[in-house]
């Protein structure tokens, strides 16, 4: 990969980036190698409520605190990550409550932090740093980086998805060598390798045999959040 594609590459998703809003992840689909094509885990289903899941979020949030606190979410399977800062931690806990009796919520991560709200510049680095860890993906040739869904706070990059422990800790590896990011938050749901493998699209020939029942996936468990610093 030479230094001019992994620039435009840059470009290409900050400027998808920017086309977004500031508070919402970026998502991308993308082919590496020509061969390995990335798409998301989650059901169509499931990514229409993750995105009910946020705006009813938001509209909770909005009715019991106004524009008073910075506060953002991001849904993955009905996983809610809470990030942002917020004036005490009274707030923070009533946040988290507040969240958790949303429909659908299955699970709540919070990240807020008590102190004064980030400043303008503070998301716009939080933006480019979405960029940047997102085209980092996309260059590791071993990385499905549709599969990771990436928030941005203050330096501090969040990893969400449905992936294997070994896919896991090589994100965690990549996004740790993108400048500027401080520390990694793992939010991740782990499946096992034969599960990952039960996901993946199968070339059917005029030999094969259907099987003879649909595979079974076990449900997803937690992984919670697991925080990398950056050495």
């Amino acid at each position: 990969m030479t230094m001019k594609n992994t620039s435009q590459k840059l470009l290409t998703v900050l400027a998808l980036t920017l086309g977004l809003s500031a508070c919402a992840p970026v998502m991308l689909g993308g082919m590496m190698g020509g061969a390995m094509v990335a798409s998301d885990r989650r059901t169509t289903g499931i990514q229409l409520e993750d995105e009910g899941i946020e705006q009813r979020s938001a509209s909770a949030r909005n009715e019991n605190f106004g524009n008073k606190e910075h506060v953002n979410f991001t849904s993955y399977n009905r996983q809610v990550l809470i990030t942002g800062e917020v004036s005490s931690d009274r707030v923070r806990q009533q946040v988290e409550q507040l969240i958790g009796r949303v429909e659908n919520v299955r699970l709540v991560a919070n990240e807020l932090a008590v102190g004064p709200a980030s400043s303008f510049a503070d998301r716009s680095n939080d933006v480019l740093l979405v960029a940047k860890v997102k085209a980092a993906m996309v260059d590791s040739e071993d990385v499905f980086a549709t599969v990771y869904k990436v928030v941005a706070e203050r330096g501090t990059v969040y990893l969400m998805g449905r992936v294997t422990q070994r896919e896991a800790n090589r994100a965690t590896d990549v996004v740790r060598g993108v400048s500027g990011v401080k520390r990694v938050v793992k939010v991740f749901e782990y499946i096992t390798e034969d599960e990952l493998r039960a996901m993946q699209p199968r070339r059917s020939t005029s030999l094969e045999q259907p099987p003879s029942k649909p595979v079974s996936l076990a449900p997803p468990v937690s992984g919670g959040a697991v925080v990398t610093p950056i050495k």
